[in-house]
């Protein structure tokens, strides 16, 4: 039976050239009706002072546990404590292209990360500020950043359309209205009331009524608005497309 030693035989580790892998964490949430992403300011090299998205090296660790414990360092959050359970976390893609890290060859495994209602950013690892911004204000962003966050954001935007994720987004019992102010702020533009509403209540197991009405009144003054609980619904059919996506479908 070969051994260990057999397999190593011949092998010297100078020859190689060194490689890394780090996660990085796109962590996207909505404040004040707005679509917001995660940035931090790098406190080292290489980029010092740039904004990035929080990440850093794995360590003896699971990619998802690498991947929980920046977001935990950047939110304060901790799993079990503060509810971090309750972010959606999943694998992005795996970013290699060569020279995209100065320093040496490094792959990383991007995360996004969705969550309603995350806390104010504090600062970990080796960043200098952590701070949540608009999405549409992110601006230039080291090394690939800026299109891991756009990768992201394709995803993001995608979720809504296939899977009931929204309904996270807004409490236990919610009206359309605000239904519709989690698809904008994702999506990043304005919906027709009267076609969204329609559309969701097409959508067999997506939304339930409660048979209850908000008694905080309706939109614009209107009477009041009736509030539905989320369905049983883990993918939408028929999906609800964006606008200009379905414009193309046309």
């Amino acid at each position: 039976m070969t051994n260990e030693r057999e397999f190593l035989e011949g092998y010297d580790p100078g020859a190689y050239a060194p490689v890394a892998v780090t996660v990085d964490v796109v962590a996207l949430t909505i404040r004040d009706a707005r679509l917001h992403v995660l940035l931090v300011e790098r406190g080292g090299h290489p980029f010092t002072g740039w904004r990035a998205l929080p990440g850093g090296f794995v360590r003896d660790e699971t990619l998802d546990g690498a991947a929980l414990r920046e977001l935990a360092e950047e939110t304060g959050l901790r799993p079990g404590e503060d509810d971090l359970d309750r972010v959606h976390l999943e694998q992005l893609r795996s970013y290699g292209n060569p020279g995209r890290d100065p320093r040496m060859r490094v792959v990383s495994v991007a995360y996004l990360a969705f969550a309603p209602s995350l806390p104010d950013p504090r600062a970990g690892g080796d960043a200098s500020g952590a701070f949540w911004v608009p999405v549409d204000e992110a601006g230039e962003l080291a090394f690939d950043h800026a299109a891991i966050l756009a990768d992201a954001l394709d995803r993001a935007r995608a979720k809504l359309e296939y899977t009931p994720l929204a309904t996270a987004f807004v409490g236990d019992e919610f009206t359309i209205g605000e239904l519709r102010a989690v698809y904008a702020a994702v999506w990043g533009e304005e919906l027709h009331a009267g076609n969204f509403h329609r559309k969701v209540l097409s959508v067999p197991g997506f939304v339930e009524s409660t048979g209850e009405t908000a008694a905080r009144g309706g939109e614009r003054g209107g009477p009041k608005a009736r509030l539905y609980r989320a369905g049983d619904a883990r993918l939408l059919h028929p999906a609800l497309l964006r606008p200009a996506r379905e414009d193309g479908i046309r």
